[in-house]
């Protein structure tokens, strides 16, 4: 009678111990599928609202000047290059001529006063750095400026467009206020994820 009572404590503590160690697996379980749920949901939100920043993007820093024109910042960049070595700029920073860069063009639109050129905001490290269409973005003291690439002249080189107040739409309604200067610009990368 008592060794059947203790093969009947041994395998109802060896019962007890298994259900246990299934409930906390169980648990456990449930614990990593919300937490998953959560992580699922957070990054779906980022891609719909567009509020997370690229996973590996690379940071920049750029000055160019010219007759008259300093400007200096960072950029942030996605970290794959096209088929050509060009990355997409996502965010900027600086300032030009003591004025705050307060915001990056859209790709595909023309900064005001320069229309129809639209911009592409690509940036290489290869030795011409821009294209043709270069990078657009607004200041705070209500101004436009694009620096590019130009093929076309004699000697291709690097150009800023500058648009100011009053913002005249088309490249042909250039006011004393705007210009179109050679410039000296440059680019590199400082972080790498």
């Amino acid at each position: 009678m008592i060794i059947k009572l203790n093969i009947q404590k041994s395998f109802t503590k060896t019962a007890i111990a298994f259900i246990t160690s299934q409930a906390i697996a169980q648990t456990t379980c449930m614990r990593n599928l919300a937490v998953l749920s959560a992580i699922v949901l957070a990054i779906a939100s980022g891609l719909v609202f567009g509020t997370m920043q690229t996973a590996f993007a690379l940071t920049w820093n750029w000055n160019y000047s010219g007759t008259g024109i300093e400007a200096i910042g960072t950029f942030i960049t996605d970290n794959t290059p096209d088929d050509l070595g060009f990355y997409r700029i996502l965010e900027i920073t600086g300032t030009r001529n003591g004025e705050t860069i307060t915001g990056l063009q859209p790709v595909g639109t023309p900064i005001p006063g320069n229309e129809p050129f639209d911009i592409d905001n690509l940036i290489s490290l290869n030795t011409q750095q821009l294209t043709g269409e270069g990078f657009g973005y607004s200041t705070s003291g209500g101004n436009y400026s694009s620096p590019l690439f130009s093929s076309v002249l004699p000697t291709p080189s690097y150009l800023e467009v500058f648009s100011a107040p009053p913002l005249t739409p088309g490249f042909k309604n250039f006011g004393k206020e705007d210009s179109e200067l050679p410039i000296r610009f440059s680019a590199t990368i400082i972080t790498v994820p």
